[in-house]
């Protein structure tokens, strides 16, 4: 009874909101901010409230090795953590991993949580307006290129767009470094696309038929949010393995 109980409530809520309704843009005209910045605060608050709920359960915990029993926060947050810290290995190799995996780490559940408040009905996620992934797309350029840098000098890192043949520096550097530059449009571009192309078919099915036949588009969302998440973050790791590598070799030869 409380699962048709909760199913009635979602399919009204999705026929509400495809009239059109839209919290985020509602409060925009109350509060005279934009709808995506409200969004995007939302999806801030609960990413904190997370945090705090999960360091509040693994505080409680009598041994953090075993895990919870049920669908809680801390099983949610370190089965997705796992995942991705095993992809972070495969990609940018132990060392860098444990360097590097908590801005990667970040991006990943606070793009994840933005993708998925867009799912609710009468909702909208931050990560449809080009404003808010072009920001994760400039932070994230600044931080593999900041990393870079860090790890093997400016004058080191500089020489990697040169290429390994100097006779052909002066045009390789250029085309290099325009290739780089553009990676925070693309990964904006990309995200973005994604993001409004799954909100606009979602709401337009939702609009014709309010009833049952959304559901599938839901998970279809859902699907979409995790993905999205994924290959931006995915990105995020070759683009700091890439500008890390050779730092990394080099420690590797220097402990062997």
């Amino acid at each position: 009874m409380k699962l048709l109980g909760l199913l009635g409530l979602f399919l009204a809520q999705s026929a509400f909101a495809s009239g059109g309704f839209n919290f985020f843009s509602e409060a925009s005209h109350a509060f005279h901010v934009p709808a995506h910045t409200l969004a995007l605060v939302a999806g801030s608050l609960i990413m904190i409230v997370a945090g705090v709920l999960y360091r509040a359960q693994i505080s409680s915990a009598k041994n953090i090795i075993i895990p919870g029993k049920g669908i809680t926060v801390r099983n949610l947050i370190e089965a997705l953590g796992q995942g991705m810290y095993g992809t972070a290995k495969t990609v940018m190799g132990e060392d860098a991993t444990k360097k590097y995996f908590s801005y990667v780490i970040f991006v990943f559940f606070f793009i994840l949580i933005n993708n998925l408040i867009g799912i609710l009905p009468g909702s909208m996620s931050a990560n449809q307006n080009l404003n808010t992934t072009l920001a994760l797309g400039i932070f994230t350029f600044f931080y593999f290129n900041f990393q870079g840098i860090r790890a093997v000098g400016f004058v080191n890192y500089m020489k990697h767009f040169a290429g390994p043949m100097p006779a052909l520096a002066l045009l390789i550097f250029p085309i290099e470094i325009i290739s780089v530059s553009v990676r925070p449009l693309s990964l904006a571009l990309r995200l973005r696309g994604n993001m409004d192309g799954d909100h606009l078919i979602l709401g337009i099915f939702s609009e014709l038929v309010p009833y049952i036949v959304p559901i599938p588009f839901y998970a279809m969302g859902i699907f979409v949010g995790f993905l999205q998440a994924f290959v931006f973050t995915l990105l995020t790791m070759i683009y700091i393995g890439m500008a890390t590598a050779h730092h990394d070799h080099g420690d590797h030869e220097h402990h062997h």
